[in-house]
């Protein structure tokens, strides 16, 4: 009478994730532009992280006028531009089922908003794409990963521009017609909903604290949705049976005590930081509740009558989002302990561990966060980030035995299965990451997720020789059997 769910399904797309401004390098090459990754400064743990973020006029002139990348390690990468082969290679060797990837605007498009590509960018992906395919592994693009066309910003003032959509669906569309042949899978924006934690990253705006700056984030993330939409609607018309979706950052938040402020204001920061992106990529609605956040904030968003037709009419097929860790709401703030999160500060669970970095790792809330979702939209989800940063060692034999990362990643795995039992429908799972990559949040290497070590340090030293860690072979295994290895007594 009632269907019944095993676990896994056959079709599973289980694999691993990486973005090109953490991994490709090659800043100057192929007639790459730059990005606002390329000004992303390396690692000093005696800048906080509210510095790191901040932004000015003068910052971005002093990136664009700085040749070289001891400063700017994203420049850098881990050298995937030339080590692709042997990268994707490995994860073949893994059994992935699926590479998520991103495109770099501007090697495609150096200052984001040319004419006419950049051969030697197309020629490029059209190298990275045919190896994935090749090994059998399915791309999961995401078209626009924190890597804005410098450009864009400096010249144009970042998305808070209407232009910049004109510009992205040229570049989408080139894609689409490049690519749509060879990939199934792709993401608008990646963590859509970093714009509140990020805006530069997400947005290309900066001068945090300026007098306009919350209006122009808001503006700018509309013009994303209508992006977004643009390309829901142009892929569709190009290739049916292609899907898109959108991606946020997945705050789940649970209240602090049973104080019913508590439980309140946990709801107000779900809908805020995050159902109101993916109420609008889905839905296609504004919601309700915006219209009080945006009134009480005095912001105004300056749109075209046809934008809520396109959002309405082009929506996203599925749900995407990372996962690393839950946080708590609280209307006691100040009488709780603080931790470091993805993007942003949160206040710390009791009840949880936290890694080295302070994350705090909650398997149980990947279950809760995959069935409160699926309940809300309906739609498939694909989980595309999950991981833990960890400062991986090589013992004496040159080996690396990250038992904390096949703990980690083991219990968030057992955690999908029990969704899908309960009934969800999950399409696929990255981790984050294929192998070790520039951290996105502080530019450092010793922050490693990956399943391959890659030999560099913190000052752009090393071999760049890949290393499988043991982790490698324990998800080999987990692939290979569709997750039954997971139940298996050691």
């Amino acid at each position: 009478m009632f269907e019944r769910f095993a676990g896994f399904p056959d079709r599973f797309l289980w694999g691993g994730a990486i973005s090109a401004p953490q991994a490709e390098g090659a800043y100057q090459e192929g007639g790459k532009g730059l990005t606002v990754a390329d000004m992303a400064l390396r690692y000093d743990k005696s800048v906080s992280r509210k510095e790191r973020k901040y932004v000015d006029r003068q910052r971005i002139e002093d990136a664009i006028n700085y040749e070289g990348t001891d400063k700017y390690p994203k420049r850098s990468g881990v050298d995937f531009y030339h080590r692709y082969k042997e990268d994707i290679k490995l994860c073949a060797e893994m059994g992935f089922k699926v590479f998520r990837m991103s495109i770099s605007w501007s090697r495609i498009f150096p200052k984001g908003n040319e004419q006419h590509p950049n051969q030697a960018g197309l020629d490029f992906y059209d190298q990275v794409i045919g190896k994935i395919v090749d090994y059998g592994m399915e791309p999961l693009i995401t078209i626009s990963h924190f890597d804005l066309p410098l450009h864009l910003v400096a010249e144009h003032g970042g998305w808070k521009n209407r232009e910049l959509i004109d510009f992205y669906v040229r570049y989408a569309t080139l894609l689409f017609d490049r690519y749509g042949d060879k990939v199934k899978y792709w993401i608008a924006f990646n963590e859509i909903n970093g714009a509140r934690f990020t805006p530069f990253n997400s947005l290309g705006i900066y001068a945090e604290g300026s007098e306009h700056f919350v209006q122009d984030c808001y503006q700018a993330v509309h013009h994303q949705f209508v992006a977004s939409a643009l390309a829901a609607k142009i892929l569709h018309k190009k290739y049916p049976e292609a899907k898109i979706g959108c991606m946020i950052a997945k705050f789940t938040t649970y209240p602090a005590t049973c104080n019913p402020e508590d439980a309140m204001l946990s709801v107000i920061d779900e809908q805020i930081d995050n159902y109101f992106f993916t109420d609008v990529l889905l839905r296609g609605t504004y919601p309700r509740y915006i219209h009080r956040y945006f009134n009480e904030h005095d912001i105004s968003i300056q749109a075209q009558d046809e934008d809520f037709e396109l959002l309405k009419e082009h929506t996203a097929d599925f749900l995407a989002f990372s996962y690393y860790m839950s946080s708590i709401s609280s209307s006691k703030k100040e009488d709780l302990e603080k931790t470091d999160g993805n993007l942003r500060e949160q206040l710390k669970n009791p009840y949880l561990e936290t890694s080295e970095w302070g994350w705090q790792i909650d398997p149980i809330g990947l279950r809760y966060t995959l069935n409160t979702l699926y309940d809300r939209y309906q739609a498939p989800l694909f989980i595309v980030e999950n991981g833990i940063g960890a400062n991986d060692t090589l013992d004496e034999h040159g080996e690396i035995h990250d038992d904390y990362r096949i703990s980690y990643l083991s219990k968030h795995i057992e955690q999908i299965r029990e969704s899908i039992i309960d009934g969800v429908e999950v399409i696929g799972y990255t981790a984050w990451s294929s192998f070790d990559i520039v951290s996105s949040g502080t530019s450092e290497m010793s922050k490693r997720y990956g399943f391959i070590y890659v030999d560099l340090d913190n000052h752009g030293e090393g071999t760049l020789n890949r290393i499988k860690k043991d982790s490698f072979h324990w998800y080999q295994k987990v692939i290979e059997t569709n997750g039954a290895s997971l139940s298996e007594k050691e």
